[in-house]
């Protein structure tokens, strides 16, 4: 079954495509890996002795025995442990809605920032930018977020966003900013020193030195999908030399 999968890696598979494979070929993504095991990473789903792809797109592969489908999904879908931007929406009591750009609003409690309580509580306003990580997420419950890691440090999360610009690119493009290596993020450290943050729902907010480079930056990054490296690198230096208020040695 490791053979088969293997062959078909880089190939398009849709729902519906299975692999045969033995009771034993499957372990959970929080066990311990064995060499000659499978682990299967999100698009592919285990039923009883097959193994399914349940998402379109690219099979993908990673040392020692880990694939998981590469698709351009355009609804971003709360998954535990996910850190994500949203947008505070409302307060209910001691709640705060969040719009995290899913198919519904998660909620974030006053108490779920670093040194919270019940005396002290965090000044959060309706229309601030949060960025928090997901404690409860599945489709019988209320999607949760926290600002808090386990042993209770914000760990970079909470509320941010002073000055700066918020847009959305593709979830496809969020992954390869989030990259161990990313030629993206490299390349942009190159063009022009900026404040980067990600989440994975397809949320990027940006920070330059002036308003003019931060758009010329949005914009460079929400067309990154359909550019190559050397159409990103060329257009990032020609739109920075043709802003007015560039003065800095290229």
């Amino acid at each position: 079954m490791i053979s088969a999968l293997k062959d078909k890696v880089g190939q398009i598979l849709v729902p519906g495509d299975e692999f045969c494979c033995g009771a034993e070929d499957t372990i959970s993504l929080t066990a311990h890996v064995q060499p000659e095991k499978v682990v299967c990473g999100p698009g592919l789903m285990r039923s009883a002795d097959r193994l399914q792809v349940c998402k379109s797109g690219v099979l993908r592969h990673k040392e020692p025995n880990m694939f998981w489908m590469d698709s351009q999904q355009k609804r971003y879908v709360p998954t535990k442990g996910d850190a994500v931007i949203g947008i505070v929406t409302s307060k209910s009591g001691d709640i705060f809605k969040v719009d995290v750009g899913g198919s519904e609003q998660a909620s974030l409690s006053y108490l779920a920032f670093e040194g919270a309580t019940k005396r002290n509580r965090p000044n959060v306003q309706v229309g601030d930018l949060v960025f928090a990580h997901f404690i409860v997420a599945n489709k019988d419950m209320e999607p949760e977020l926290a600002c808090i890691d386990g042993s209770g440090r914000a760990n970079g999360m909470g509320i941010f966003g002073e000055g700066g610009l918020l847009f959305t690119v593709s979830l496809g493009l969020v992954r390869r900013l989030l990259a161990p290596h990313s030629e993206i993020r490299s390349d942009l450290q190159q063009l022009v020193p900026c404040e980067l943050l990600v989440g994975i729902n397809g949320r990027v907010w940006l920070k330059s030195s002036s308003t003019q480079r931060t758009l010329i930056i949005a914009n460079l990054l929400q067309c990154c999908d359909t550019m190559t490296a050397p159409q990103r690198r060329t257009g990032g230096r020609s739109a920075l030399i043709d802003c007015p208020s560039q003065r800095w040695r290229m």
